[in-house]
């Protein structure tokens, strides 16, 4: 799997991200996963075009321990498990959600 890890987090930082994320309606189906929704605009030709069936397309961010955050750089489809357009991400969604989540972070005061 490819993954972003940001890690060397204060267990307050990490406590702080994690409600921030539940705040904004983040929270994942278990305990310290979130879902980051991909905007539309960067989704794949295959992925528009499956989104009524497949759609939303998601990151998926875990807590991995008391000092990190592992975001997979896999798009997800939330409506089904299995499919073509379920694929790693390309240049243009990795850029974005890379740049989300150290945006996210650096508005929380957590520089990484």
């Amino acid at each position: 799997m490819r993954t972003y890890l940001i890690e060397d987090f204060l267990p307050e930082q990490l406590e702080q991200v994690c409600r921030n994320l539940a705040e904004m309606g983040l929270s994942g189906s278990l305990d310290g996963i979130y879902y980051l929704p991909l905007p539309l605009d960067l989704l794949t030709d295959e992925q528009r075009q499956h989104h009524a069936e497949c759609g939303p397309y998601i990151f998926v961010l875990e807590v991995a321990g008391e000092t990190s955050l592992k975001l997979e750089l896999l798009v997800r489809a939330q409506g089904k498990l299995r499919c073509s357009c379920v694929a790693y991400a390309t240049a243009g969604q990795r850029a974005h959600i890379m740049d989300y989540m150290d945006d996210l972070l650096r508005g929380m005061g957590i520089h990484v």
